[in-house]
């Protein structure tokens, strides 16, 4: 069932910007972990970027192009996009994890996950 609720996403021209939203409950929010996942069709989904209270880890792909970060007022997570990519076209997911683990790669470990919004992003 949907936990998140994403938003922001849209089509843009290589090279542009996006920022992506992630609105949750009080108590989804408190989750330890939060991330952002990816996934085009006929592919596995994928671990953009992860955010727990002590560390901010993000994939090779979009390391120093995507910023992940938290507005702990309005129980949001965001996703600051830059210098976009046609690869960074995909369906990009919010997803919470509780518990005091890190934040794991592997999907299936998370608790919490939003229906998506589309990113495309042309040449």
């Amino acid at each position: 069932q949907v936990q998140l609720v994403e938003s922001g996403g849209g089509s843009v021209q290589a090279g542009g910007s996006l920022r992506l939203s992630c609105a949750a409950s009080t108590y989804v929010f408190s989750s330890y972990c939060m991330s952002w996942f990816r996934q085009v069709p006929g592919k596995e989904r994928e671990g953009v970027a992860f955010l727990t209270p002590y560390t901010i880890r993000y994939d090779h792909s979009v390391k120093g192009r995507f910023t992940i970060s938290k507005d702990h007022a309005r129980n949001t997570l965001y996703l600051q996009m830059n210098s976009l990519k046609p690869e960074d076209t995909a369906m990009y997911y919010c997803a919470a994890k509780s518990g005091q683990d890190g934040c794991p790669a592997a999907p299936g470990e998370y608790n919490y996950w939003g229906q998506g919004t589309q990113v495309t992003v042309s040449s």
